[in-house]
């Protein structure tokens, strides 16, 4: 029966949530970090975020999964307390390098004569960055971000690799033995919970985007209302302006 199936798919949606949340979170970090690096002045910064980006969008989620739980061990001695912990830290590589270019592209999208106040202001460059530049960048950057997000999200399946039960390993191991009007309903609501996970992470930025643009006073005016009598000026001659 399908009842009896629930706690094993409750306990992969966990799995799935907290994979997504901090991966998410980790991600932003990741990206800020080596947006701001890529950014920089100093050219060997740059160059260090340079390799970093491009080999994290270069080689696959898949095999990076693979080479951090059975080549750093080997290789390197490195070895993580729990997979979880690995499926976290390689989805925010992955995607933070992503993240980063839009950082970078959105940090470069300030118009100069901001740059050129600040240093006339002689603000150092950590204040034109944290006061003027982020600021003004933060909502353009918020539509790519809330991709990245849904992407972390779909990409948080591919921690069953590593033989972590997430949500969509869960519901793979029960069709098994189970029937198939079952498998048919298992695979529905995975689809119906991805779906609902998504449009969560969207919603949630959309708001983000809306406040950060109110911070800096580009929010949506508010629309006129029928029922409110509009006030406008009148010159001398009656003519409205």
């Amino acid at each position: 029966m399908l009842s009896t199936q629930w706690p094993s798919l409750l306990d992969g949606l966990g799995v799935t949530v907290v994979t997504t949340l901090a991966g998410c979170l980790l991600t932003l970090i990741i990206s800020f970090a080596l947006g701001l690096m890529a950014f920089s002045r100093h050219i060997l910064t740059r160059g260090v975020a340079r390799v970093i980006i491009e080999f994290f969008r270069g080689t696959s989620l898949v095999v990076q999964l693979v080479w951090f739980v059975f080549a750093m061990p080997l290789l390197l001695g490195v070895r993580f307390d729990s997979k979880i912990t690995i499926g976290i830290v390689v989805l925010a590589l992955n995607y933070g390098a992503y993240g980063s270019e839009v950082v970078r592209g959105g940090l470069t999208a300030v118009p100069q004569a901001q740059w050129e106040a600040c240093t006339a202001l002689n603000f150092s460059h950590w204040q034109q960055l944290t006061r003027v530049a982020i600021p003004q960048a933060w909502p353009e950057m918020i539509p790519s971000f809330s991709n990245l997000g849904i992407q972390v999200l779909k990409g948080s399946s591919l921690v069953s690799l590593i033989a972590l039960v997430d949500l969509t390993l869960a519901a793979q191991q029960l069709r098994s033995y189970t029937t198939p009007g079952n498998v048919m309903a298992i695979f529905a609501m995975l689809l119906v919970v991805y779906f609902i996970m998504s449009y969560l992470i969207a919603t949630l930025m959309r708001f983000l985007e809306r406040k950060a643009k109110a911070g800096i006073g580009q929010g949506t005016p508010p629309k006129a209302s029928v029922f409110t009598q509009s006030q406008v000026d009148l010159d001398a001659s009656g003519v409205a302006i």
